[in-house]
């Protein structure tokens, strides 16, 4: 652990692809001694799972969309407001450095940080580089990656690449070193089924069905948790009653760590904190990439795990009824399959990712006299996130 307290700002975009993995490294720099702030937009500063400690700052964040240039004006007019934000924020805080975890409130945070001169890290999530963080790339210190492969990032930035992994909540973690739910040709065969935040209407319209095609042996045992947009849930709970497969439905589990946990199989999308979070516990899947993902992202996340034999991956246009009746069959007819599956998804995880993450942020910032003179400043640094907060507030 740190023996000296530093400032860091994180700055993310409001989904929870980019907020999770800050959160955590929030939690472990803020365990290890350090003060945290978070620069998001409106959506960020909402999301459910942000620690207590942390407090949020919203900055205006524009985007720079359409070929004819004066369509940018706009989302020009609203990076220059979120920089100089940024720069009056950074100069009550005072951080050792800021961090980038992509999303379009991150791009105005970094280019305050460079301008500033602060040291500045970016962490990208996805096996291919996003586009706030593409653009950034050749002006950071560093880039932490998730992934051994990442495509659509230059060659020439290879010396700054650390690969980290992608942090994934506590409560997630701690099921790692739990074995995998004990599934016997008589144990219940517990499938739990998401499909982002809102939930996917393709696995509302397909995954009853295929279930209702999986031989007997199997069908008999189903005991099915899935997450469906609200619009959907009575005629996924109809498709579920009429094939007489016993099944919680819900628009949102609280508790998805806990159900994770008893989880034989599971069926979702591949984002990058869904596969983050799957290798950290080492629970078999069936994944089907959102097609409408930019660069096609979801795609290029499920290579390791699918190589690897932890998950299989089933593209949108070819994931009917039957083709996942077959996979599943594939997976989990016979018991052993389903637990090898389970071991090989687990050993594609990144158990220390938040704590490889800390340690490349912590190496970038002020000198040892810098944190001499800050921790002997005691309890007025400790109160240094009250002066940022008035500041963004002015």
């Amino acid at each position: 652990m740190s023996t000296v307290s530093r400032h860091y700002v994180l700055a993310a975009g409001g989904t929870g692809g980019h907020l999770i993995p800050a959160f955590a490294l929030a939690v472990e720099l803020e365990q290890r001694g350090h003060h945290v702030a978070l620069i998001t937009d409106e959506r960020g500063a909402a999301i459910p799972g942000k620690p207590e400690t942390l407090t949020a700052h919203v900055l205006p964040a524009g985007r720079l969309q359409g070929l004819n240039p004066m369509s940018w004006l706009g989302g020009l007019r609203a990076i220059w407001e979120g920089r100089a934000m940024a720069l009056r924020l950074f100069e009550s805080f005072e951080p050792s450095a800021v961090v980038g975890f992509g999303g379009y409130p991150a791009f105005p945070a970094l280019l305050a940080a460079t301008k500033a001169g602060l040291p500045t890290i970016i962490h990208e999530q996805n096996a291919v580089v996003g586009r706030v963080n593409r653009r950034l790339a050749r002006r950071v210190n560093a880039i932490a990656t998730a992934f051994s492969r990442v495509e659509r990032l230059p060659e020439k930035h290879a010396g700054k690449v650390h690969l980290v992994g992608n942090p994934v909540r506590a409560e997630v973690l701690a099921l790692r070193d739990k074995p995998f739910p004990t599934f016997t040709r008589e144990a219940p065969f517990r499938i739990l089924v998401t499909g982002g935040s809102q939930g996917a209407r393709v696995l509302s319209e397909v995954v009853p069905d295929g279930l209702a095609m999986l031989p007997l042996a199997l069908r008999s045992r189903l005991q099915v948790t899935q997450q469906c947009r609200p619009e959907d849930i009575d005629a996924v709970r109809k498709r579920y009653a009429d094939h007489e497969i016993p099944a919680e439905l819900a628009t949102y589990f609280e508790d998805m760590a806990s159900r994770l946990a008893d989880t034989h199989l599971f069926i979702g999308r591949a984002g990058a904190s869904t596969i983050a979070e799957l290798t950290a516990v080492g629970r078999p899947a069936i994944l089907v990439p959102l097609p409408i993902a930019t660069d096609d992202h979801q795609a290029a996340n499920v290579r390791d795990v699918v190589a690897a034999g932890g998950a299989r991956a089933i593209r949108q246009d070819k994931f009917t009824a039957a083709e996942l009746a077959k996979q599943i069959q594939a997976m989990a007819l016979h018991p052993e399959t389903l637990g090898n599956a389970a071991h090989a998804a687990w050993n594609c995880g990144y158990p220390n990712a938040a704590s490889d993450l800390a340690d490349l942020v912590e190496s970038f910032g002020a000198s040892p006299l810098m944190d001499v003179i800050r921790m002997g400043g005691g309890e007025a640094r400790a109160i240094g996130g009250e002066a940022f907060a008035k500041d963004a507030a002015r």
